[in-house]
């Protein structure tokens, strides 16, 4: 149900033309499961009675410019008729939107249209449909668990990326045999074609009928979220559902879907709350769609950072120390040690300068900087006391990169001044969504602060975003999205700055997205409570997106910290302050890495680049002079010396997704070269060991990341 999740979608204008008040719970609940309507005339009996209040047409847009002028009351179900049967036939929903504004609206398609609207009919080609199709699929998935379990109480069930969920309280666990009647059972109600029907109950009525059903979440979700008089349910064979909707027409069009899973989650994501079994499903308009999407899924499992993370030995968890903190083993610390030390160089290099800060700080600098007001649910632990005074582990960097701005006066010529940080950070996660590399209690962030003048603001900006850019591409990402994170006006209390100054710095990145021609998505609702953002979104190497690195504006710190520099006119004037994480942070970019590269890192980044593999202990002593020539090309090489047979060597080290395996015997031994083998590529046959080593270098100098 989207509208329990905060999402709520459009209600019939008029709910008591389609259902006036009705008398007792029970008649209601008649009405709603029959379909029947108390007496009294509807819409369209009375227009047809003679009402000369309005005109009996109304003028109807379509997407091509066209314009019909219909009976007033008409259903976009039934224009869709008019344009054509196969129209009809395919249409999941509608949208309109007022002829003069663009805002489109999804409705049902037996919504009546009373006034002149832009209409849209919406069938699978339509990726806005994909929402509407997954949320009446977590209706049938509702309606089917009712009919096998009907003493459930029912929580939300909203549509999600690549399907659905829907919320249960039962005292059994919902068992692998019980997702199999389940899907089963929603099979044969959408091969029964149910209609999806919505209904409306006057408000105590509604609440009235989900108490005598013992349905205690959905009286609260009544209370708290049906503002009207009359409230809006559809059914779904005997389903009732407190709902906004849209839905499509009915359930016969949903038939590509599979149930995955149950997980437990707390009613309303609230620790102490009940726990509820949460049932997901994956759900496309098509099987080709589920196939590839499970497919997907497949791969994977096999690129899950964490199993290979064990496996090639590069990071762990330890249960002793505490969740969410990582180990980084040898190998893993050598990656990043490459990573860290390109990333420092081209920092270097496009004008950044290098700074450290402490772990702690008092904890009156995070009352300064808002993230106590703001942001004290997400920082690790409470403030400890040394001395006297409270200090706090940060979770941020910026207000020690404020203090270093803050040192001494700042010049306009001074300006830019970059200043960046591989800074470690603690934050609060839950334990419930702890996961891996991705989701962690302590890590370390590639953070940079800029402060600039206005007038240099747009410049920075841009900079950061091509650094972004190039950050992404030197390690091997080719695809990306990016959104632009803006503030939800609904809810000033959430931000800090005037509606005026986020304003400006919206536009700023706005003015700088459309000037460099990248296209992006505006989310509003979405920003940090300093200043909006621009986040991007990689997708790797099987499609899946991660969003890591992020560009954010901060009109608010630099007024909390009361930072100045002295300007061209001799007076003194405050800057403005861009954040920005390119990784987002080095666990999680690591993380994404392993499972971009299925663990198979490029030459350049692999923690051993070629595997000496001798072919009996006989020839040792030319696998030694083999490895030690790597060694002092800065190659990172390993001899593999055990009494084995090769195949046994050579599985091991495509285990380990060694880019290189160099093996080597009598031939070879004579001859100065060594047979070659690439852990994808597989045998490229004998070469002179100097001619591998300068094809090596070529390749790990470009960074290529095959």
């Amino acid at each position: 149900m989207a509208s329990e999740t905060g999402k709520l979608f459009t209600e019939d204008h008029n709910p008591r033309a389609n259902l006036d008040r009705a008398k007792t719970p029970l008649l209601a609940l008649n009405f709603l499961r029959r379909g029947l309507r108390p007496r009294g005339r509807s819409h369209r009996q009375r227009l047809a009675s003679g009402t000369k209040e309005r005109m009996d047409t109304i003028q109807i847009t379509l997407p091509d410019g066209s314009t019909q002028q219909v009976p007033r009351g008409i259903t976009p179900a039934e224009i869709a008729r008019k344009i054509s049967p196969r129209l009809a036939e395919e249409a999941l929903v509608a949208g309109i939107s007022s002829p003069s504004n663009g805002d489109v609206t999804l409705v049902d398609l037996k919504r009546p249209l009373e006034q002149d609207a832009r209409l849209q009919i919406l069938t699978q080609k339509d990726p806005a449909a994909l929402e509407v199709f997954r949320h009446s699929a977590a209706h049938l998935l509702a309606a089917a668990v009712l009919e096998l379990f009907p003493n459930v109480k029912l929580g939300i069930g909203p549509p999600i990326d690549y399907g659905f969920f829907y919320e249960f309280l039962r005292d059994e666990p919902f068992t692998t045999e019980d997702l199999a009647k389940i899907e089963a059972k929603m099979h044969e109600l959408a091969q029964r074609n149910i209609p999806n029907e919505r209904k409306f109950l006057p408000k105590p009525e509604a609440l009235e009928l989900y108490r005598k059903s013992g349905q205690t979440f959905k009286c609260e979700l009544v209370e708290e979220k049906a503002s009207e008089p009359m409230v809006s349910f559809y059914t779904t064979g005997k389903f009732m559902d407190f709902c906004r909707g849209p839905h499509i027409p009915s359930t016969g069009r949903i038939r590509a879907f599979k149930l995955m899973n149950v997980a437990g989650a707390y009613w309303k994501g609230q620790e102490g709350n009940a726990q509820l079994q949460r049932i997901y499903g994956a759900c496309f308009f098509t099987q080709k769609e589920l196939d590839e999407y499970l497919h997907r899924l497949e791969e994977a499992k096999k690129r899950d950072h964490r199993k290979l993370g064990a496996e090639l030995d590069l990071f762990s968890i330890q249960d002793e120390a505490g969740p969410g903190l990582i180990f980084w083993h040898p190998k893993g610390g050598l990656v990043r040690k490459l990573m860290e030390d390109w990333s420092r160089e081209e920092h270097l290099r496009r004008g950044y300068d290098l700074v450290f800060t402490p772990h702690i700080m008092r904890l009156d600098l995070w009352k300064t900087s808002g993230h106590t007001d703001f942001y004290r649910e997400n920082m690790f632990g409470g403030p400890m006391e040394v001395e006297k005074a409270e200090y706090q582990l940060k979770p941020m960097n910026c207000p020690g990169h404020i203090l270093i701005y803050k040192s001494r006066l700042r010049s306009y010529r001074d300006l830019p001044i970059r200043l960046a940080e591989l800074g470690t950070l603690y934050r609060y996660e839950r334990s419930g969504v702890l996961h891996g590399l991705l989701r962690v209690r302590g890590f370390t962030q590639d953070d940079a602060h800029i402060f600039c003048t206005p007038a240099q603001l747009e410049t920075e900006i841009a900079a950061a975003i091509d650094f972004a850019f190039a950050v992404l591409r030197t390690f091997g990402f080719e695809k990306f999205q990016l959104e632009l994170s803006a503030r939800d006006p609904q809810h000033p209390e959430h931000y800090g700055g005037t509606v005026e100054e986020w304003d400006r710095a919206e536009g700023a990145l706005k003015n700088t997205l459309d000037r460099m021609k990248i296209p992006y998505k505006y989310m509003p609702g979405e920003a940090v409570f300093y200043g909006p953002k621009i986040d991007f979104k990689l997708l790797d190497a099987i499609g899946r997106p991660w969003q890591l690195s992020t560009v954010q504006f901060d009109f608010n710190l630099p007024r909390r910290f009361g930072l100045e520099y002295v300007g061209e006119d001799g007076a003194r004037h405050q800057p403005v302050m861009v954040h920005r994480a390119l990784w987002g942070s080095v666990e999680r970019f690591f993380g994404v890495l392993i499972e971009h590269f299925a663990g198979a890192f490029p030459a350049w980044l692999a923690p051993v680049q070629a595997e000496v593999l001798p072919i009996g202990e006989k020839f040792l002593d030319y696998a030694k002079h083999v490895t030690e020539t790597l060694g002092r090309h800065g190659f990172r090489a390993h001899l593999d010396g055990r009494n084995e047979k090769l195949q046994a060597k050579i599985r091991d080290a495509q285990m380990q997704k060694i880019p290189y395996m160099l093996v080597v015997g009598a031939k070879e031994a004579e001859a100065g070269t060594v047979s070659v083998r690439h852990r994808s590529r597989g045998d490229l046959g004998p070469q002179p060991l100097a001619e591998f080593v300068a094809s090596l270098q070529r390749e790990v100098e470009s960074r290529a990341s095959s």
